[in-house]
């Protein structure tokens, strides 16, 4: 699911939204053939009492250790034993419905936020409100808030995060005397700065199609606030509202101080030319630092907050994907897997999994950041700081609605930023189709 960087920080969003261009209508409910069974086929292996299954995406060689690591630390004190049923990450992805409504496992690896509620709101999932009366108090509201369902009640466990930011060279801004921008017109300002000293202002790449949904959010959260973002996102607000409008004139205007040829550029392209001191500035997740391979290099990046756009809602809201568990709908060893749930949302849990994959941050405020990098560090106060978290448009939206219908959207816009009212309607209409499907 993803690799380890030489930064130790996260990179693992771009192979799963590389997947997401491609899934179209798979993930509806009942798309697709059930090929992702549950562990032990017929679940009797489930029905034992001292077994817990645990359905995986985690398949790459770095997160599928960390995990066999919790799962050995919960069974040594537990006495209960984990049976991972780990499948490719795309596959997972790819038939996670079917699998829902077949024989799960006892608990599965998702993800928070809308992606989570969606499964949720079908009852293919089982509360485990429970488990917050116990964990509660290490998590910070934020983080809770993208544990709940529509109803109010939890359905997920997280374990890791890692922001969305602008990051920078230290050493370009001292060369510079460039100041970090607060504001809106504070970045305008510095993208002008940068071109006049022949930088490239905003390193850009959107080839594979998902970097630019994480452009569009940060715009729109500045300039709609969060509610308003995740109405959109959940096809309850109109992409013919003027609010969304105003969120394309806000980025057409920065739009000129992007790199030329993105929809052509792979973000690891892009990230090439913040490494070489070409570009001043590029928006992305933490795991942009997998590119900075040299140490001094790695030392000299940094970050900062999405700029203010409207004071009304400031820098409030963090764009910060987390990932974690649920239960599925029907449970053969319940109380054995809540018992998990429970160990998992523990700060030692998240402690154990961070050793064997420091690409994250822990998801908890009680995790012991003792042996964070600086880059993590930041990384964390900037999450735990948040009032309010978003995930990311593939995971707070329908993933059939953000690869049919925005991705390419969002790159014919890049190409041409004139024409925004039609591409709104166009938008507008596809997404009331899709969202009706159910």
């Amino acid at each position: 699911m993803h690799d380890l960087s030489p930064s130790g920080l996260a990179h693992r969003a771009p192979s799963r939204r590389t997947l997401l261009r491609g899934m179209g209508g798979a993930a509806v409910l009942g798309a697709g053939i059930p090929l992702l069974s549950a562990c032990g086929g017929s679940g009797t292996a489930a029905a034992d009492p001292k077994t817990v299954t645990v359905g995986s995406n985690a398949s790459d060689p770095v997160p599928k250790k960390a995990f066999a690591d919790i799962y050995a630390a919960f069974t040594q004190q537990s006495g209960i034993k984990v049976r991972v049923n780990t499948k490719d990450h795309n596959t997972f992805q790819e038939q996670i419905n079917s699998y829902l409504q077949g024989t799960p496992d006892d608990v599965f690896h998702w993800f928070a936020g809308y992606r989570m509620q969606f499964f949720a709101a079908k009852k293919l999932a089982t509360p485990v409100d429970e488990v917050w009366q116990k964990i509660g108090g290490d998590f910070p509201e934020a983080m809770k808030a993208l544990s709940k369902g529509e109803d109010g009640k939890y359905y997920f466990v997280p374990l890791y995060t890692y922001p969305w930011a602008l990051f920078y060279r230290k050493s370009v801004f001292r060369q510079y005397g460039y100041t970090v921008p607060t504001t809106w017109d504070q970045l305008v300002a510095l993208c002008k700065r940068m071109q006049q000293d022949k930088l490239v202002p905003i390193a850009f790449g959107d080839k594979d199609a998902w970097p630019a949904l994480g452009t569009f959010d940060q715009i729109n959260f500045r300039t709609n606030g969060y509610d308003f973002h995740v109405e959109l996102m959940a096809g309850k607000a109109s992409w013919t509202d003027a609010k969304v409008r105003k969120t394309f004139d806000h980025w057409a205007e920065i739009l000129p101080y992007h790199q030329d040829g993105a929809v052509g550029r792979t973000w690891q392209d892009a990230a090439q030319t913040l490494v070489s001191k070409k570009a001043g500035m590029y928006l992305l997740g933490t795991f942009v630092a997998q590119q900075f391979t040299d140490q001094a290099d790695l030392d000299d990046l940094d970050f900062f907050a999405f700029p203010e756009i409207d004071p009304a809602y400031g820098q409030d809201t963090v764009e910060a994907p987390t990932d974690g568990f649920m239960l599925s709908k029907a449970p053969k060893n319940k109380q054995g897997a809540l018992k998990l749930l429970e160990y998992l949302g523990t700060p030692q849990a998240e402690a154990v999994y961070l050793k064997a994959d420091p690409s994250v941050v822990a998801a908890s405020t009680k995790a012991d950041t003792s042996s964070y990098t600086a880059l993590q560090k930041k990384a964390y106060a900037m999450i735990t700081g948040a009032k309010s978290l978003t995930q990311f448009m593939d995971r707070d939206s329908r993933p059939d609605f953000t690869s049919t219908v925005m991705q390419p959207a969002l790159q014919k816009f890049i190409r041409d930023p004139k024409g925004v009212d039609s591409l709104l309607t166009s938008i507008e209409r596809q997404k009331k189709t899709i969202f009706a499907s159910g």
